[in-house]
């Protein structure tokens, strides 16, 4: 059995290392192989015992490859039909999950019953996310904000769908294995203006149904909870109200920003959200009152035992609870999990650990095969492990009693933290040096106060005031820990042959041994900590270019040295391209910025630019901005004048663009009007000791290219970031010439509003054998000025099937 679990396992993580899902025949005939090969197994007679031994593990991977890729493709088969992306489309379809609100409008989940395009019925994924904006919504403009929306409702909407498509750039979140996780295939928005209603009618609202009765259940727990904050409660009271309201009905958009980053900072984010550990305390809370209960009734303890009673009473009120927290992916594998564990005690076996563990791991792996992928399933699965592993013999060395119960308490989290912390920086770079001292307080608090506060005051609403009492109480704690010096560390992310070393020397040292075993754990630790990602040579110079989407960030590295060039877009009022990408991949390298140039005032650029420099104190800026920009309230800049230079391990950098009196214009008749914030874009050049250069226009336009080619400017260049994204007010026939790049790149949004490149821009670069590059095809470009004629792409070299093939 321990090998068949085995190669069960072994099968799905083989699968998902697809790059592109054969045909669904193909997956369909090795998984009827493999159950052919099961059965022959069955009958002993048929396949000697040693013989049997060594093929069931292969037997069962094959099966769980098979079925893995043929539930891929039976998924896939369902996906957005590219000649519908962008395209008007009448849907009719119910709102199959809360709505939640942002400032910009509603999110929104819809079950898709019908479409239409032109009058024509169309076939769209079973589950699509929408945005229903409040203002401007793409090139609809919409005055008024939407309608109240509510789970269960049939509506009728004008929307325009995209495939999944989200950023794909080194160590960074995959949004689109989330997507694909959630059952969504498509995401997009709610168009409504005068022209549009007066097409195709306004938005429904045809009826309010039965369907997805939980989802309508916790809509309304979750406003009654946000209902009971007073009007004049402060900012605190406010905000831990909304931790409350996560931790009854899952909503963690909930939860402001500026306290997601102190939990994260003290290593309780999970204590947060509804997590494994709230869906195993419930049942283990259900389960002791259950058998209490039912001990007391004769008749029901002869119907059924009270302890089997308690065990599968436990298991199904934690899956209710886990239904009505919103069904996400961590509460489902812990139902599991649990289910796994009592069904394995009723049927009377007593495996050994390793083996229920294995167990439990397949049958998660049966049910959710991508869960494999999840930072969450590895963090739950090795505590659980390394509990197992340690505590059978630990519990009978303490005494007994509350002092007993709070030592093996201390014991355990000091285990979890060895062990887990190589895994955490191998997951996410970044460790809580606090997090001990802050789980030891913060667990029982959390989940023996806060989170059954929380819960009766579904009965008693009354309890959720006091519930968020509780976490304001929590939460000045944790701010006090956070504001410790060196409270949480950051390292570059190491390989991964460095890292599964790491967390081999945590459980080894977290291991009951002797300690001159658990010592040899150390040495396993060192490469994972004293790794430092490799840079280039002295004389040359690396580049990145993120995908931020549409936008613009680039991150350019020396030896010794690293200049980030603009600092992408700010999606929405929390959040940014600085915090959601720029801020994780300079921890991921280990980056120290020297310098911080932003080309120009614009949002697409700067928007990402205060998330950087805080946590980047140490980076000089360097900026063409005016002297009102809220970014010289932060840090002020020094501005940035054609002429200035500077040498950085035997690599130059200039600056061709803007000209002085174009930072001090002089009045004119017509009142002194300054130049737009796109002409006084940074033009920078990048040169390497043998001549291999890179140029950084920013968004010029063609006023400003026919000014640089009239200085006679060096604008050669190997790479060229295209000027304005590829604006068709930019890349002139003569600016290409003088540049007369390799490589040109690209950094836009897929399908983004302003439709860059424009396709005459694009036939201007490829009709001069120029390559093109573009983000949305490409994700993160990396280019060396070693190597001048290679990119490297990140969604190219990563790829896996769930990953969006742009056209």
């Amino acid at each position: 059995m321990t090998w068949a679990l085995l190669g069960g396992v072994a099968g799905v993580a083989l699968q998902l290392q697809q790059a592109a899902l054969w045909p669904w025949s193909a997956y369909a005939a090795l998984l009827g192989a493999g159950l052919l090969a099961a059965a022959g197994l069955a009958w002993p007679a048929w396949v000697p015992g040693r013989r049997q031994g060594m093929a069931l593990p292969l037997v069962a991977m094959a099966l769980a490859f098979g079925l893995c890729g043929l539930r891929a493709t039976v998924f896939l088969d369902h996906a957005l039909q590219p000649a519908l992306e962008g395209r008007d489309l009448q849907v009719t379809g119910v709102i199959a999950a809360m709505p939640q609100a942002r400032e910009t409008g509603l999110r929104l989940r819809l079950a898709v019953e019908s479409a239409r395009s032109d009058g024509a019925p169309v076939r769209l994924p079973p589950l699509v996310d929408l945005a229903w904006y409040a203002g401007a919504a793409g090139d609809a403009a919409q005055a008024d904000p939407p309608p109240a929306v509510h789970a269960g409702e049939r509506w009728r909407l004008t929307v325009r769908l995209k495939a999944p498509h989200g950023a794909r750039n080194p160590h960074g979140f995959d949004y689109e294995l989330w997507l694909w996780e959630q059952g969504v295939q498509a995401t997009g928005y709610v168009r409504s203006s005068a022209r549009l209603d007066a097409l195709h009618g306004p938005p429904e609202r045809l009826a309010a149904t039965w369907r997805y009765p939980v989802e309508q259940l916790r809509e309304r727990v979750r406003d009654a909870i946000l209902r009971g904050v007073d009007s004049a409660a402060d900012g605190a009271q406010q905000r831990a109200i909304g931790v409350v309201a996560a931790l009854v009905t899952g909503d963690q958009r909930a939860i402001e920003r500026a306290d997601w980053d102190v939990f994260r900072a003290t290593g309780v984010a999970h204590l947060m959200s509804i997590s494994g550990l709230h869906i195993t305390l419930f049942a283990w809370l259900a389960a002791a009152l259950l058998g209490r209960a039912w001990r007391r009734s004769a008749r029901l303890c002869l119907m059924l035992p009270a302890p089997t009673a308690a065990l599968v009473g436990g298991v199904l009120l934690a899956g209710a609870y886990a239904l009505f927290s919103g069904w996400g992916v961590p509460a489902q594998r812990t139902v599991v999990m649990l289910a796994t564990v009592a069904l394995l005690r009723l049927s009377g076996r007593r495996w050994p650990w390793p083996q229920v563990w294995l167990l439990a791991c397949a049958v998660v792996l049966l049910a959710d095969p991508w869960a494999l992928l999840q930072p969450g399933f590895w963090l739950s699965f090795i505590a659980v492990a390394v509990l197992f592993a340690t505590d059978n013999r630990a519990i009978s060395a303490y005494p007994a009693g509350v002092t007993g119960h709070f030592y093996a308490l201390l014991r355990e989290q000091w285990v979890v933290t060895l062990a887990l912390t190589p895994l955490s920086l191998l997951l996410f770079g970044q460790v809580s040096l606090v997090g001990l001292l802050a789980n030891l307080l913060a667990i029982p608090w959390a989940t023996l106060v806060v989170t059954p506060l929380a819960l009766l005051g579904v009965l008693w609403a009354p309890l959720w005031q006091a519930a968020a009492w509780c976490v304001q109480a929590l939460t000045l704690l944790l701010q006090w820990l956070a504001a410790w010096p060196w409270a949480q560390i950051a390292l570059p992310m190491a390989p991964l042959w460095a890292g599964v070393a790491a967390v081999a020397g945590g459980a080894l040292l977290a291991l009951r041994l002797p300690w001159a075993l658990r010592l040899l754990g150390l040495p396993l630790l060192l490469p994972a900590l004293w790794w430092q990602a490799p840079r280039p040579p002295p004389g040359q110079f690396e580049l990145l270019a993120a995908d931020v989407g549409q936008g613009q960030a680039v991150l350019v590295r020396t030896a010794r040295h690293a200049l980030l060039y603009d600092a992408g877009p700010r999606y929405h009022q929390d959040s940014d391209a600085g915090q959601r990408v720029l801020v994780p991949l300079l921890r991921a390298l280990g980056e120290r910025l020297d310098l911080l140039l932003l080309s120009h005032g614009d949002s697409d650029h700067t928007g990402g630019a205060a998330a950087v420099l805080a946590q980047q104190p140490q980076a000089e800026l360097l900026a063409s901005m005016e002297a009102g920009h809220p970014l010289q309230a932060l840090r002020r800049a020094r501005p940035c004048v054609a002429g200035q230079d500077w040498h950085w391990d035997g690599v130059r950098f200039e600056l061709l663009h803007p000209p002085q009196h174009l930072l001090q214009p002089a009045p004119d008749a017509a009142g002194g009007r300054a130049p737009k914030p796109n002409a006084l874009s940074c033009v920078l050049r990048i040169t390497a000791a043998d001549g291999r250069a890179a140029l950084l226009v920013g968004d010029i336009e063609r006023d400003q290219e026919q000014a640089l080619l009239a200085a006679a400017a060096p604008l050669a260049a190997d790479l060229l970031l295209v000027p304005h994204h590829g604006s068709k007010t930019s890349s002139s026939d003569a600016f290409i010439a003088a540049v007369a790049p390799r490589l040109a790149l690209v950094q836009a949004g897929y399908r983004n509003r302003f439709g860059h490149p424009a396709p005459e821009v694009a036939a201007r670069y490829t009709e001069r054998g120029i390559t093109l590059v573009q983000t949305p095809q490409c994700g993160a470009a990396r280019w060396v000025s070693g190597q001048p004629q290679d990119m490297h792409c990140e969604r190219q070299a990563g790829r896996r099937y769930w990953h969006h093939a742009v056209p």
